[in-house]
């Protein structure tokens, strides 16, 4: 009997997977599918201080290997997340839950979270500082040591609860960026967010979506996350939650070879809804193959 539970942070999780903030909504949607109580947790929707509608449309892009997003943190805002979104929420996940926040100041995200703090099923705060498509604030925190390093200490002044903060592949030094985040007092990093990509449509000549450029995700960004964790890994000593192209039970665990402790999965649940109760049935299966007998025994295993 294979053992697929890890511990992030303090907080047990019966598996790795856990949905990617932005693809699961508040869990309520995919509740009509599967129970999703099956999951090791999941990222709510992205949260910020005040309502927003979101970039103008279209805002998704479709790609060989993948897809581009340039939704724009569309949320009703932390007053209604919490008056309404959680409830229904709490309905039907009975676990411990990632809160997704972002903000356009680190006034912003100190608000957010303190907003948020008194919640007892919110197990971790994931601070977003890495978003490619908002314009003032988003991935501007996430692209110096000293910005990331800012936003780490103010939220960490307001919260007791495991503070992970999502970092950028669309810098020179990802490293550095995580070290400095460490140092200011994060729990852990989540990592990576998606890639800055355009398309552009041959008959109008003009980009496909409105803001011009959006996240790139899926499949095709899988060997560039691998890498960047695998190099965080090695620098850091709090623990990882490894994302970018997860498809398969097999890439959850290359990605905790890498050094992840936790996975999360993006793309792949906008394609395959059951995309994540798939890759929690086959892991078992997958671990025995390649004589694993304890998922958390293999955390950073390729270093």
């Amino acid at each position: 009997m294979v053992k697929t539970n890890v511990t992030l942070c303090g907080v047990a999780l019966d598996n790795p997977v856990i949905p990617a903030s932005g693809t699961f909504g508040f869990g309520y949607e995919y509740a009509e599918l599967y129970d999703i109580n099956m999951l090791g947790s999941f990222s709510f929707k992205g949260t910020t201080r005040d309502p927003r509608f979101g970039n103008p449309t279209p805002r998704i892009a479709e790609c060989d290997s993948g897809m581009i997003n340039a939704v724009g943190l569309q949320n009703p805002g932390v007053e209604k997340v919490l008056s309404e979104e959680l409830p229904k929420m709490k309905a039907v996940f009975h676990k411990p839950v990632m809160a997704n926040v972002s903000g356009f100041s680190v006034e912003d995200y100190v608000y957010t979270v303190e907003k948020l703090e008194a919640e007892p099923q919110i197990g971790w705060f994931e601070v977003n500082i890495s978003c490619p498509n908002v314009h003032g604030g988003g991935m501007a925190f996430g692209t110096s040591p000293e910005a990331a390093a800012a936003v780490t200490a103010a939220v960490r002044r307001v919260t007791k609860k495991p503070l992970l903060i999502k970092l950028s592949p669309n810098v020179t030094d990802i490293v550095s960026i995580a070290k400095a985040c460490e140092a200011a007092g994060a729990d852990g990093i989540s990592m990576i967010n998606t890639l800055l990509g355009m398309r552009i449509d041959l008959k109008t000549k003009r980009p496909v979506i409105a803001n011009k450029m959006g996240g790139f995700s899926g499949s095709a960004i899988k060997p560039v996350a691998l890498r960047m964790v695998y190099q965080v890994y090695e620098a850091v000593k709090i623990p990882i939650v490894g994302m970018g192209g997860i498809t398969t039970a097999e890439d959850v665990i290359e990605m905790m070879l890498a050094g992840a402790t936790a996975v999360e999965v993006g793309a792949a649940n906008l394609v395959e809804p059951f995309a994540c109760k798939t890759m929690i049935e086959n892991l078992p299966v997958v671990m025995e193959k390649y004589g694993i007998a304890d998922l958390s025994s293999i955390v950073g295993a390729a270093h």
